[in-house]
């Protein structure tokens, strides 16, 4: 069996082995597949892992030998399912890989905002605490977020251990969810959205990219929100309109606005919010802790295992 990793740089820059899928056939690891490269590296292949090259009808009809394409992520809309459910081509995705990962970031961001630890930390190393006429020395706003009210989009797993880390700190969760109340923790309130956004001090999404939730933070559901609110996301980048967020952060309406995701990637030289005050992002890598990527490689390896064995699971 021909195994073909098409863009493994991602899940694996050199810090994990692939010796799993080594023990499952002929392997051959590429960084990363152009289009022009698609074709002839893919050819011969039986199966094909892909993380982010896209894998359309016109490719998939191409590849007669091919039986299975591995997708190393939750989101598959890089594969033409419908096209390889058409040629009896099973198609499997990553579930539920770095939940913690991912909660933890959203964390990392909050705490980056209330305590500014890494801001003091360099006004100590430039002299401003020794300098200092008291004990103590600060020059912003110092945050707790104990009686603080959270607002999680989105109660899926990711949302649920986010909610678990908001209620150890002490604040009070609402949640946007499908989910009767009776399904929840009594510790958090069922809401509507535009509850959520009239009463959260703090909004973390965590829901699905659809055509409902598509910009759902846009300059109409800002205006219901408090002044000075917190924005997460380290969902979609398509959940949030980046101009009406940039207007928003530069008219003080929102207090920060952190991201680990953007509507492009890598975000284009003119998107608002890489020179907006008060917006935090960093580069698609909230799931990317080694623990995360060796979750990810590990289910990627037993996905394949199992469909070779005729009990594939993980089916998209």
């Amino acid at each position: 069996m021909k195994i073909t990793v098409l863009d493994g740089y991602g899940l694996n820059p050199g810090d994990l082995s692939w010796k799993g899928f080594e023990e499952l056939g002929e392997l051959t690891v590429y960084d990363r597949t152009d289009n022009n490269q698609l074709s002839e590296r893919a050819k011969d292949s039986d199966v094909l892992i892909t993380n982010k090259t896209v894998l359309n009808a016109e490719t998939i009809s191409s590849l007669p030998k091919l039986r299975y394409i591995g997708v190393l992520a939750t989101g598959y809309n890089v594969v033409d399912t419908e096209e390889a459910h058409k040629r009896g081509i099973a198609v499997t995705n990553i579930p539920a890989y770095s939940t913690m990962s991912v909660a933890q970031r959203v964390f990392a961001f909050l705490l980056s905002i209330t305590d500014r630890v890494e801001h003091y930390a360099l006004q100590v190393s430039n002299g401003k605490w020794t300098a200092s006429k008291d004990f103590c020395y600060w020059d912003t706003n110092l945050t707790e977020l104990a009686g603080k009210y959270f607002g999680i989009v989105g109660y899926g797993n990711i949302g649920q251990a986010v909610a678990r880390i908001a209620l150890a700190f002490g604040m009070n969760v609402l949640a946007v969810t499908s989910k009767e109340p009776s399904q929840l923790p009594e510790q958090i309130k069922k809401v509507s959205l535009d509850e959520l956004w009239k009463e959260s001090d703090i909004i973390s999404l965590h829901c699905p990219l659809t055509p409902d939730t598509s910009q759902i933070i846009n300059q109409e559901s800002i205006a219901k929100m408090k002044p000075g609110v917190i924005l997460i996301n380290t969902g979609r980048g398509g959940l949030v309109n980046e101009t009406a967020v940039a207007t928003a952060l530069t008219e003080g309406k929102i207090g920060a606005f952190c991201a680990d995701v953007l509507s492009t990637e890598p975000p284009l030289a003119s998107n608002p919010l890489l020179s907006a005050p008060n917006a935090y992002i960093t580069p698609h890598i909230a799931w990317a802790t080694k623990e995360a990527r060796q979750r990810l490689m590990n289910m990627a390896v037993d996905n394949l295992k199992q469909f070779m064995a005729g009990k594939p699971v993980n089916l998209v």
